[in-house]
């Protein structure tokens, strides 16, 4: 694939550490402004270089980075409704304030080929043992006045703190709706198999019909579909499963069709891009009448990336040290049997980039936190890919002053539909971040995907406040 060399332009500093970015036009405005949402419950705008404060939620966001600084709650979606401009609607998804329960599992989980008993674990207790609560909010602006809440989408119940999904919000310029992209709840190697069941929520693609009323003040914080009012229920389609942890959804218009790439991030082993342009979505109210008449489920049509029995080209692996060689791991199939069952369903990845990669064009991943179309002519080489990026380099961290510095990566993919594996390039980056860290958090655009912008933190750590940077990626 082609060598590419971008600059990245710096657009704004001292943030807190940057989860979404893009951009709309404000009612009542006549350009577009470059909105950006903060982990930590900011939202801003930037317009004419000059910063503003659109929302400030933080009050309402529970406490972040209690154990060790690390966390993947706080505010993690945002999106304007279509007709944003007329009407004032945007959305938030974000973890409550006062929800923060003990977790699902009293210690991590790892499952055991060796004991079944691992493989089958479930979710008990669910209204004692859970993490936090989650929710999606409809909020409206009207000129010259703060935003105010609207009304409640959703309240979720998180088995864990982890895989909430990041850059969750998106609208479908193909159906109008409110596409929520959501993790399988967390830990590690989603230990109640919650991507898989059709009746949780967690670890799908969801679509929200955000022009029904669902006339109820009060929803309650659920876990199932078929825990949900009716009302709240017949505006929900699942047009996804299998989904471990994904940094959001993007579309790239092409001869009158759309085509969707979504990421997936990996276990251990592999990060995936996966793209596709036909679905059938299930509406929810279909998924809990099969359940409870027990028939089988027509699947057909539904996404499915394959998670927990595939991370991404390779089925899920467990690793563990060789015994005779330290600096060497032994790669076992963690649910052969899941893997056998999902092999016929699973969508194929798009592209992969490993955790360890021998090749020397490429590099060694630790987790993907950004997937976007570029449409733009200004950087000509990457016009019609896909562009992603990684938080850091794994194993590139090293040493200085003894502080460990890590990088990010920026690459890209090109639009492949003919259901083969493809290749990737690295991005080559002209911009010296020094001594300094420089994880890479989020990737966004502009509305016409003519514009990327990159978000990058010097710290991995949300409590290490006001290290964020916003960049625009230029040629």
């Amino acid at each position: 694939m082609k060598k590419v060399r971008v600059r990245l332009r710096p657009m704004v500093n001292q943030l807190n550490l940057p989860t979404v970015i893009k951009t709309t036009i404000l009612p009542g405005d006549t350009i577009e402004s470059l909105m950006i949402a903060t982990q930590v419950g900011e939202i801003y705008y930037l317009r004419n270089g000059i910063i503003g404060t659109f929302l400030d939620i933080r009050s309402q966001i529970l406490e972040l980075g209690l154990v060790g600084g690390y966390d993947e709650r706080g505010l993690l979606g945002l999106a304007f409704h279509p007709d944003f401009y007329y009407n004032g609607l945007f959305y938030l998804h974000y973890s409550v304030v006062g929800t923060q329960g003990p977790g699902a599992l009293p210690e991590p989980f790892s499952p055991n080929p060796c004991n079944p008993d691992s493989l089958n674990l479930k979710w008990t207790d669910r209204e004692n043992l859970y993490d936090h609560i989650d929710t999606v909010e409809e909020w409206k602006i009207q000129p010259g006045e703060y935003p105010r809440k609207q009304r409640t989408l959703l309240n979720l119940i998180r088995p864990f703190f982890n895989h909430n999904g990041v850059n969750s919000l998106n609208i479908s310029p193909e159906t109008g709706m409110l596409v929520f992209t959501n993790g399988d709840g967390g830990s590690a190697y989603d230990p109640f198999n919650l991507s898989q069941d059709d009746m949780e929520i967690a670890g799908k693609i969801i679509e929200i019909d955000i022009y029904k009323n669902t006339f109820t003040n009060q929803v309650p914080a659920v876990t199932r579909f078929d825990e949900l009012p009716t009302s709240v229920q017949e505006t929900l389609t699942v047009i996804t499963k299998g989904v471990r942890n994904i940094p959001g959804i993007s579309y790239q218009r092409i001869n009158n069709q759309f085509i969707k790439y979504v990421g997936n991030v990996g276990q251990h082993l592999v990060e995936s891009i996966f793209s596709f342009i036909h679905y059938k979505p299930l509406p929810v109210p279909q998924i809990i009448r099969t359940y409870k008449t027990n028939a089988n489920l027509n699947q057909e049509g539904i996404v499915n990336l394959g998670w927990r029995g595939w991370e991404g080209s390779l089925p899920t692996p467990i690793m563990r040290s060789c015994n005779n060689n330290g600096n060497m791991d032994e790669k076992i199939i963690a649910y052969y049997e899941e893997a056998i069952k999902t092999s016929v369903l699973r969508l194929p990845p798009l592209t992969c980039y490993y955790h360890m990669d021998p090749r020397p064009d490429k590099f060694n991943g630790t987790a993907l936190t950004g997937v976007q179309a570029y449409m733009g002519k200004e950087i000509s080489d990457l016009t019609g890919c896909v562009v992603f990026t990684d938080f850091h380099q794994n194993g590139e961290a090293h040493a200085h002053n003894h502080q460990h510095i890590a990088k990010g990566i920026l690459a890209y993919t090109q639009a492949d539909m003919d259901c083969k594996l493809n290749d990737y390039s690295i991005i080559e980056i002209d911009y010296d971040f020094g001594s300094e860290s420089a994880y890479y958090t989020c990737l966004g655009a502009n509305r016409d995907q003519t514009r990327l912008y990159l978000g990058v933190y010097g710290s991995r750590n949300v409590t290490d406040q006001n290290q964020g940077t916003v960049f625009e990626v230029v040629p």
